[in-house]
């Protein structure tokens, strides 16, 4: 894996339709698809062996209200006990249970990261019992939204997540020079708008594709090979092990900032375990949801080279000219609190398990007439920067 760590804010994807953009020719093209009853046949089986697979018994399950959701049935959320969740399928992991947790970085205030963001399964006011973790179902429609049943919760390998691909756009702080073992920022909560398929904005999500709605999302995913045979969204694969009962990775978030209204958002914080060497995942005041296994990773293994925080946009030009898809809020940084998305209280974590403060963030705004970045500091969000932008405007054609 590289050794980076890279905490953006917001993944979004439009979903995919008959029409599709091409990002080689810059045209739209329909996609002819001639339907084969056998080979349809074929893969609802190969659909109906993955759910069997992915979906483990529950002891109590949980239907967020419709009222709710844009889906008309909502999320479904399944309290599976600890210890039976995918990632235990894992060889390294099987038969085992998950690990307590770890000492917290020293430095650490749980009462500074955030105001509180629910999930909507919550809003039902039923919870998940001790010793079980809620885990959203995987249906159907999920898997036959995917390419294939074989890619589905996997990102797509002509996304490349690096600052030198060509058409991707950012407005970021990062620092780089030291051993980093763990970094912490509080969030701002925006859901931007989207205007292409290929065209998206990077541990907050939405994403149709893999969703089937427009919520805000909290996900992760990890790799050790860069995208391309290794890792998944969520627990979609052996991997992360998930220890909180009160959280569901990928499952929606409720509510979100408007511009010129209330601003909501979200802590977290990722670190490495001195003791055992994995990286724990901090997500809200001071909610353990659990764990990446050190056997995972190699070069993370010890140390990352690089922290970065901030937004990320691919812009394929499809149409010929710059997209409009929004970054953070869609308002540029310069606009300010209510209205400007942002990162707050930015820290990182040293190799003898202390929150320090950053010594030499530096900005970077690829196109700042389309997106743009500012940074502060001051006695209440530390170190902090506001960032984003609306995309295609008349100074961005």
């Amino acid at each position: 894996m590289i050794p980076i760590f890279v905490a953006f804010p917001l993944v979004v994807s439009s979903s995919l339709g008959s029409v599709l953009s091409s990002p080689d020719s810059g045209r739209r093209k329909l996609v002819n698809h001639t339907f084969n009853p056998d080979k349809y046949s074929q893969k609802l089986r190969r659909v109906d062996a993955y759910l069997k697979k992915i979906n483990k018994p529950a002891v109590k399950t949980i239907k967020a209200s419709s009222l709710k959701l844009s889906s008309p049935d909502g999320d479904v959320i399944d309290c599976v006990p600890s210890h039976l969740q995918h990632a235990f399928d894992h060889r390294e992991l099987r038969g085992k249970k998950p690990l307590d947790p770890p000492a917290r970085p020293k430095g650490h205030n749980s009462t500074e990261v955030g105001s509180e963001s629910f999930q909507l399964w919550t809003d039902t006011g039923e919870s998940c019992p001790k010793g079980t973790v809620p885990i959203r179902r995987t249906t159907e429609k999920d898997i036959l939204r995917a390419c294939s049943v074989r890619r589905y919760g996997r990102r797509r390998r002509h996304v490349r997540r690096d600052s030198t691909s060509s058409g991707h756009e950012h407005a970021v702080v990062f620092e780089n020079g030291d051993q980093y073992y763990g970094a912490k920022a509080i969030i701002n909560v925006w859901a931007p708008r989207v205007t292409n398929a290929y065209e998206h904005v990077p541990k907050l999500s939405v994403n149709p594709e893999l969703y089937g709605d427009n919520r805000p999302r909290f996900f992760i995913y990890w790799t050790n090979d860069a995208y391309h045979t290794t890792g998944c969204y969520n627990l979609l694969c052996s991997g992360f092990v998930q220890i909180s009962n009160k959280i569901a990775i990928g499952a929606a978030i409720s509510p979100r900032s408007t511009v010129n209204g209330r601003q909501f958002d979200i802590g977290l914080m990722v670190w490495k375990d001195p003791k055992h060497g994995h990286w724990w995942l901090e997500f809200g005041s001071g909610l353990l949801v659990g764990y990446w296994a050190a056997f995972l990773f190699s070069h993370l293994r010890s140390h990352a080279n690089m922290v970065q925080f901030g937004g990320e946009i691919v812009n394929t030009r499809s149409l010929g000219f710059h997209t409009s898809t929004q970054m953070g809020s869609g308002r540029f940084a310069r606009e300010g609190f209510g209205k400007a998305a942002y990162f707050r209280n930015l820290q990182t974590v040293d190799w003898d398990n202390n929150l320090v403060p950053f010594k030499n963030l530096r900005l970077l705004a690829d196109h700042s007439n389309c997106y743009d970045i500012r940074q502060g500091r001051n006695d209440v969000w530390g170190t902090y920067f506001y960032y984003g932008g609306p995309g295609r405007n008349v100074r961005c054609p």
